[in-house]
């Protein structure tokens, strides 16, 4: 056993503490808390301890709320007051900045609150544990069933009830639109015949791709005044109002004009082509997933805005085009050199990087800069609460 006093937080969520300069890494520990553990990891420069007595606690511990926070793996932080979860995301996203960014004094922001720390999620994935819904364990592979999940948006956490019995499916999918309420479960494996009692669309996939079993298998949702189609399990913002937050900064990174061109990399179903691009010239969406092309070419056909549809990977696009201004929000192995290559290759005035990590977001701050484009001021979003996963979007421009 070891003591030692967690001094910061790192980058996955983790505490800090340091014993004659190693550094140890331990979850649910917050800052300045003394505390006990055993070291399960050991390294030269590193070593991972498990928790076993918090000595000293800090005021802001709370005790967490789920039955089952420490066993599932999808929340890290219910043990801290929120604030203080705003906070460590903040400092993370500064200290990305500083150690790959290269910047010594990074412009960020506070970070930015859109909804609610529970109840916020309206898209959930599951596997399936003997026939009822399951997470998988913390740091395992092995699974644990839920009865329920504090993180579900109200309408789903209403539906999950009904869905308790699922047979002999694998994993499932539920996913509700904030604005209309319906509901939509994707399965993979046998649909249950209980799905007729579950009160909303399911659709069903497979090797070929998803098919509706009850219902048309897409919900539509709303943000920003404009309205998207959602089929199946396509990638979409879980958190709604935290994507309206993203297309207000969006908006404030590019400041659109009527007479611009604006690149739409990594466009999905179109959130930000069908709400920063309406108030320009034209779109050039470009979005390399089969599902994700077959909703943008319906929200954008339902549109008045003028557009052009790329079906490739950003980094392989071969576009003679040029660009006013660039919104990118790539996975998380973000841009990365060839990423960026592609997208000042437009000659952008304005770059709106929304990224969902910051460890990838500050090593493309490096490579953009070689490319000539300042980063004027980065937000952290907190779409993701209770949990170390964090949303940012940062703002650049051509020097």
């Amino acid at each position: 056993m070891i003591e030692f006093v967690a001094t910061d937080v790192a980058h996955g969520g983790a505490a800090v503490g340091r014993i004659d300069g190693k550094t140890h890494f331990i979850d649910g520990v917050l800052p300045g808390e003394r505390v006990r553990g055993q070291v399960v990891q050991d390294k030269k420069s590193w070593a991972r301890v498990e928790l076993s007595d918090v000595l000293d606690a800090s005021p802001a511990r709370v005790d967490a709320p789920c039955p089952y926070f420490g066993r599932c793996g999808g929340c890290q932080w219910q043990f801290a007051e929120y604030d203080s979860q705003l906070a460590w995301k903040r400092s993370i996203v500064v200290g990305q900045m500083q150690h790959l960014g290269r910047l010594d004094d990074p412009p960020v922001r506070e970070t930015v609150t859109p909804g609610t720390p529970y109840g916020y999620r309206n898209r959930m994935d599951f596997r399936v544990d003997g026939g009822r819904p399951a997470f998988s364990r913390r740091r395992s592979n092995s699974l644990v069933a839920v009865s329920g999940c504090l993180l579900l948006h109200p309408v789903l956490a209403e539906v999950y009830q009904r869905i308790e019995d699922l047979g002999d499916a694998r994993a499932v999918t539920v996913r509700v639109s904030a604005t209309t309420g319906k509901v939509l479960v994707i399965v993979r494996g046998a649909v249950p015949e209980s799905a007729a009692g579950w009160g909303c669309a399911v659709s069903h996939r497979d090797r070929t791709g998803v098919h509706a079993v009850i219902g048309t298998g897409a919900i539509e949702e709303t943000v920003a005044g404009a309205t998207f189609r959602i089929t199946g399990d396509a990638f979409f913002q879980t958190n709604t109002p935290g994507a309206e937050a993203l297309v207000e900064l969006v908006t404030e990174a590019l400041s659109p004009g009527p007479d611009d061109t604006l690149l739409d990399a990594y466009a999905g179903g179109g959130l930000f082509a069908a709400t920063v691009g309406a108030g320009t010239r034209h779109v050039i969406a470009v979005e390399s997933n089969g599902l994700g092309v077959f909703d943008l070419k319906h929200n954008l056909g339902e549109s008045d805005i003028d557009h052009r549809i790329v079906k490739s990977a950003v980094e392989d696009m071969s576009l003679d085009d040029s660009w006013d201004i660039a919104v990118v929000d790539p996975p998380r192995e973000g841009l990365r050199t060839d990423g960026v290559g592609a997208v000042v290759a437009g000659n952008p005035r304005a770059i709106a990087y929304v990224s969902c990590d910051p460890a990838s977001l500050a090593r493309d701050t490096a490579y953009l800069a070689e490319a000539g484009y300042h980063l004027d001021w980065a937000t952290p979003v907190d779409l993701f609460p209770q949990t170390f996963h964090i949303e940012t979007v940062a703002a650049f421009t051509r020097v």
